[in-house]
């Protein structure tokens, strides 16, 4: 993001909680809207003198970076890893790795004005066909620290991910990546694109016209092959979380049976809001 505290007050003004900020030592910062095993990160590069070297600068700070200079939006997939040498030592099989697993830490923040530490491992992969869109795995140390029921209540309602979209113009060129980097090694293909359901939700890669009818959100053309466009929500009230929105000026907009913040207010990402008990 290259206003971290303008992305902080949309996203509590369109019902989530937001995290407090935290510092990373290659000279990121980042807020945490979480959810059970998911979280959505807003992220700015606030020191970028400290953007040098290699490991995590190199395959985090740096392409983070370069997509802030193009312009907001959503810039990195991250899924969750139970075994990250064995997922790196996978990449290097599939020919889709792109880093060792690099660990790092940072201090978190308690709700009760305390600290503490927590950890993440990740290993990187890359697409060669997508140059401008992020793919690592993660793994935790200390989850039990980060992840925490109270930050998980959101007065919009949403209560979980549904799937994460990605766009591009032939969604069967990335059929091979998106199974490499899933570990999914039965994708659902359709005429629209192809999906690859995981435990924390699906990854769907479909074309700009699917987009636009399923969400009437149009994308322009924006770099090449595909790019991160938006995530897809669950709320239990549509009508409640239309409420929130409203109350905080957010732009929106029903489509297909679904409350969808199209681009141009979410930051140059698409967010979409679905039922789901």
């Amino acid at each position: 993001m290259r206003d971290l505290g303008a992305a902080a007050e949309f996203y509590a003004r369109a019902g989530f909680q937001v995290g407090a900020r935290n510092t990373h030592p290659w000279g990121t910062q980042n807020h945490v809207v979480q959810f059970d095993g998911f979280f959505i990160e807003l992220l700015t590069v606030a020191a970028p003198d400290k953007l040098t070297g290699e490991g995590l600068t190199r395959h985090f700070g740096i392409p983070n970076r370069d997509a802030i200079a193009r312009g907001d939006g959503f810039s990195f997939l991250l899924l969750e890893s139970h075994d990250i040498a064995a997922d790196v030592e996978d990449f290097a099989r599939h020919k889709i790795g792109s880093s060792p697993a690099l660990p790092f830490t940072r201090e978190a923040k308690l709700p009760d004005g305390g600290t503490t530490t927590i950890g993440f491992t990740l290993a990187f992969a890359r697409d060669e066909r997508s140059p401008q869109t992020g793919f690592a795995l993660c793994r935790q140390s200390n989850p039990q620290a980060f992840w925490n029921s109270d930050y998980q209540r959101h007065p919009n309602g949403a209560h979980g991910v549904v799937a994460a979209i990605l766009v591009a113009d032939n969604p069967a060129d990335h059929h091979i990546f998106l199974s490499a980097f899933t570990g999914v090694r039965v994708l659902q293909s359709s005429s629209t694109g192809v999906v690859a359901s995981t435990p924390r939700g699906d990854v769907e890669i479909m074309d700009p016209r699917s987009f636009r009818d399923r969400f009437g959100v149009t994308l322009g053309v924006e770099g090449d092959g595909m790019r991160l466009a938006g995530l897809r929500l669950a709320t239990r009230s549509l009508a409640d979380t239309e409420t929130v929105l409203t109350g905080g000026g957010v732009a929106h907009h029903r489509h297909v049976g679904r409350l969808v913040i199209p681009p141009q207010a979410a930051l140059g990402a698409t967010l979409v809001f679905e039922e789901v008990s």
